[in-house]
């Protein structure tokens, strides 16, 4: 059954909160499936379906509100055991509080090349790659202008740049009792800014020691936020650099707290 839920701008329609409960209200629905795009990842629109009676079929405004902001998710990632890479999480918004200082001293930490990246959006906006410590406070002054315009959050943090890294994403699962499992990874390496063009599964770079650790990391990452549904946890893989075991490093970069678009690669 269709129902008309608006004008086809999206603004109009399929951004319009009140018109798509009001949709599944004349449907008799008992559930809503967000997708991807659109509300799929608006924690407002999934807590007013539970307040509306309705199952939202993915996971709760919370997990989608924690991994929505890049620093508290990963200050929760390492809480959770979750490997990530050094990282200054303490920027701030752009307020004039920061003391240029302190973060030419978290940068040196660190080690350049450095990452200054926004809290909120993604796409490679908000995202200066900085190189020696001349170029640090023209690399904050400019993630910062582009994140307040893209995403309406100046607020950026510094982490390490993982040069040549491979960008491997895994799937998981997970049900309203507490029970995660991951569906094995996919390779998303080949991008053109920032934006993936090919992928596969499985990667030809991970092996099946490295496909368990990594897959343990993400159910710990859904677990660590009460995830349901499914969703990808995203890893920056340095097959350059060995751990003790002997397997590449890899690190958590993101969640996408949705179905995501290229799920039928991994079906």
């Amino acid at each position: 059954r269709a129902v008309c839920i608006g004008a086809p701008p999206s603004r109009e329609s399929y951004l319009a909160i009140d018109r798509v409960l009001e949709a599944a209200r004349r449907a008799g629905a008992q559930a809503i499936h967000p997708g991807y795009g659109f509300l799929s990842e608006n924690p407002v629109f999934a807590q007013r379906c539970v307040e509306a009676g309705l199952v939202f079929v993915g996971p709760p405004a919370s997990a989608m509100r924690m991994m929505g902001d890049k620093i508290e998710a990963k200050r929760r990632m390492i809480e959770a055991g979750v490997p990530t890479a050094p990282a200054y999480l303490h920027v701030g918004d752009g307020d004039g509080e920061g003391d240029l200082a302190r973060l030419h001293a978290e940068a040196e930490r660190i080690g350049y090349p450095v990452l200054v990246k926004a809290a909120a959006g993604g796409g490679g906006r908000g995202m200066r790659i900085v190189r020696r410590a001349a170029e640090l406070a023209e690399g904050i002054a400019g993630a910062r202008s582009e994140a307040a315009n893209a995403f309406g959050s100046g607020s950026v943090f510094l982490e390490k740049l993982i040069e040549h890294a491979r960008h491997i994403e895994i799937q998981v699962v997970a049900d309203s009792h507490g029970n995660v499992i991951h569906l094995g990874e996919r390779e998303c390496s080949v991008q053109r800014r920032h934006q993936k063009i090919i992928e596969e599964a499985p990667s030809a770079a991970v092996s099946p020691d490295l496909r368990a650790r990594m897959g343990d990391a993400a159910v710990a990452a859904a677990r660590a936020i009460g995830y349901v549904g499914a969703g990808t946890v995203e890893f920056l893989l340095d097959d350059r650099a060995l751990d003790d075991d002997g397997l590449p490093r890899f690190y958590f970069l993101e969640m996408n707290t949705r179905l995501q678009v290229e799920h039928p690669v991994t079906e």
